[in-house]
């Protein structure tokens, strides 16, 4: 057969395969009425793992290799929670990066819930309004966010996924406003102070807000004309506002992280990571052999960072990413032979590794 004629059967099996995948969600939507009639969960992990495995089995004996369907499975069955009527809580307004993150997470076609703040977030899906939660946890030019890991320590909810999201600033006003206008610029902190060498050199007043996308969205309804906000691009088409300048962050290099948070963590994949939160005993050289156990056992470390208990001054909890799920041999064992060692530790969640 010519090229031709084998890309017409490609385009003939192409066809079939989308037919498929539409049938797919179709009973994909009506699994979902079914259970929101009995009141269940539209996630199902141990559902989504047997799927997964056999998915995999047929891979093998096709002699296709099973990652890569494993990864369009992941995918499908992404789609197929967002049919079934999934809700993903994020903090802000619509065109927050909160939100963007949602959608390369989640997909285009998730339903999403802006909350004020952070507490809600949480809140919201502890009572089971909303199947999951995003929240930033640490930003790669200014750090972690501390609010976020005080609630997790309190939470019952665990982290299930993560995700990085590259984050671009815009300064955004009103339409028919000139740059040479602006006084004021409005944003959350976190969107201010990775800007400040360019506020710096147009010498504007900056002021805090709670939002990026709600400082665009106040400036609007204020009729504001002298002050701008900093926020998405996205922002500023929900909001109808025009873009005075695009990539003002000091750093290219700006991304960032967040988890994902529902009532259960993830089944193991092979590519995992797992958070915990733990407080050493007080003699020394306590964490240190916390940390030595974990080398010992070949458990690579990507992240630890200290916070206040705020119980007694100057005694802090260890928060702590590693590579592997907390089922896996070795992170099950290390877990379980660290608890004699520490004062409480616990397990916030384990997770697909970020793509």
């Amino acid at each position: 057969m010519s090229i031709e004629d084998l890309r017409k059967r490609i385009d003939e099996i192409d066809a079939q395969v989308v037919g498929l995948v539409a049938e797919r969600m179709r009973v994909a939507g009506q699994i979902g009425e079914e259970k929101k009639k009995e009141g269940r969960q539209i996630t199902d992990n141990e559902r989504e793992r047997l799927v997964i495995e056999r998915v995999k089995s047929i891979a093998l004996h096709e002699k296709i290799d099973p990652q890569d369907i494993e990864s369009l499975y992941r995918l499908l069955m992404t789609i197929s929670r967002n049919v079934q009527g999934m809700t993903v809580a994020f903090q802000g307004e619509l065109g927050a990066y909160s939100e963007g993150a949602a959608f390369q997470f989640f997909g285009h076609s998730v339903s999403v819930k802006p909350c004020e703040t952070l507490d809600e977030v949480f809140r919201r899906v502890e009572v089971g309004e909303v199947q999951y939660g995003i929240v930033p946890i640490e930003n790669s030019l200014e750090g972690s966010i501390s609010r976020v890991y005080d609630l997790l320590l309190d939470s019952s909810l665990r982290v299930c996924g993560e995700t990085e999201f590259r984050v671009s600033h815009c300064l955004i006003a009103k339409p028919g406003v000139k740059l040479d206008s602006i006084r004021r610029v409005y944003s959350h902190p976190q969107a201010l102070g990775q800007c400040q060498a360019y506020l710096r050199h147009m010498n504007f007043e900056i002021i805090p807000s709670y939002d990026t996308a709600g400082s665009v969205k106040m400036i609007k309804e204020k009729g504001i004309t002298d002050g701008a906000a900093i926020a998405s691009a996205r922002s500023a088409e929900i909001y109808g506002m025009e873009i005075l300048a695009r990539e003002i962050e000091d750093n290219p290099n700006n991304f960032t992280r967040f988890f994902i948070l529902a009532k259960e963590d993830s089944p193991p994949t092979g590519n995992d990571k797992t958070s915990i939160v733990f407080a050493v005993k007080h003699r020394p050289g306590a964490l240190y052999e916390f940390l030595k156990d974990l080398a010992e056992r070949k458990i690579n470390l990507t992240k630890i960072e200290s916070r206040p208990t705020r119980q007694k001054p100057w005694e802090y909890n260890f928060y702590l990413d590693f590579e592997g799920h907390r089922l896996d041999e070795a992170p099950s064992k290390a877990l379980e032979h660290l608890k004699d060692s520490v004062i409480f530790l616990k397990v916030l969640g384990s997770y697909p590794r970020a793509r």
